[in-house]
């Protein structure tokens, strides 16, 4: 049997080529980007409001009506933990009772739904979920709204964080902490629900001189330890590095491999740093 030729070869490779991408176009094109889930999510709450729960529920379970787009559904759950609506899978979900479920990161995620709409009428809650189409888990956000005993929720995968995303978020935190002082920056870099936790991203301090941490938006239980004994995967000293960039010139960017809390995969990471004052202030993201 003779070989395929170079044209054969080229336009094989070239097809598949074509392929992946096609692959990849499709599922960027299926994920609904926030302000999509808004807008479904307001669309649902009005209809509830005006048509009331059982034919609001029939509309939010129909899987070809305009309530599950792309991958967004509207779901509700009553206040003891049970569905009564699920546009993702309506005839396995609906009457299941829920209440004790948790997230991938073992949160107790419905509890918290009820527990944060009996504050406030509208929330946002953040989570980490196991996105089907993509077999990653994922953090995702969801809008809340209750009404009267019973929660309505769409809930979107945030976008995965990119080198923008990180250099953006850190530039606010230096402008905040020079606005408002680096103790009030730090408490507010703390808030693990505030503005320095965005999706994937969120903000770390660390002392120049004692090299202890002063904030960290993912882990604040952190505040006060030692940030120079935390070594990567492969052994690197990151912190260590950080700190001799922060001191040298200011800024800097360095590479290492940490463990994404979300995916629980070891992954490439990327931070970059800024000082400010006798601190360090850095934002990370994930390369892979």
């Amino acid at each position: 049997m003779s070989k395929p030729s170079l044209a054969a070869r080229l336009a094989a490779s070239l097809a598949g080529l074509l392929l992946a991408v096609s692959c990849g176009t499709a599922l960027a094109a299926d994920r609904a980007t926030p302000r999509e889930a808004r807008a479904l999510f307001d669309q649902a709450v009005k209809y509830l409001k005006a048509n009331g729960p059982e034919k609001s529920w029939d509309a939010f379970g129909n899987r070809k009506g305009p309530f599950v787009q792309k991958d967004l559904y509207v779901y509700v759950i009553d206040r003891k933990g049970t569905y009564v609506a699920n546009g993702a899978a309506p005839e396995t979900l609906v009457g299941l009772n829920v209440l004790d479920s948790v997230d991938a990161a073992g949160s107790p995620l419905f509890r918290q739904m009820i527990a944060i709409t009996d504050k406030q009428t509208e929330a946002r809650i953040r989570y980490v979920w196991l996105n089907r189409k993509t077999n990653h888990v994922e953090p995702k956000n969801a809008w809340l709204h209750r009404e009267g005993e019973y929660i309505l929720g769409v809930g979107y995968y945030s976008p995965h964080a990119t080198a923008i995303d990180a250099q953006k978020l850190l530039g606010d935190a230096v402008a905040f902490a020079i606005k408002n002082g680096l103790s009030n920056a730090n408490k507010a870099f703390n808030d693990t629900k505030g503005n320095f936790v965005r999706d994937d991203l969120y903000v770390f301090a660390v002392n120049l001189d004692s090299g202890k941490f002063e904030a960290h938006g993912v882990n604040p239980a952190w505040t006060g330890t030692d940030a120079l004994s935390l070594h990567d995967v492969e052994g690197r000293p990151l912190i260590q590095e950080m700190i001799n960039q922060a001191k040298a010139k200011g800024s800097g960017v360095v590479d290492y491999v940490w463990r994404n809390p979300v995916t629980n995969a070891v992954e490439r990471k990327r931070s970059f740093i800024q000082r400010v004052e006798n601190s360090l202030l850095g934002v990370g993201y994930y390369l892979d």
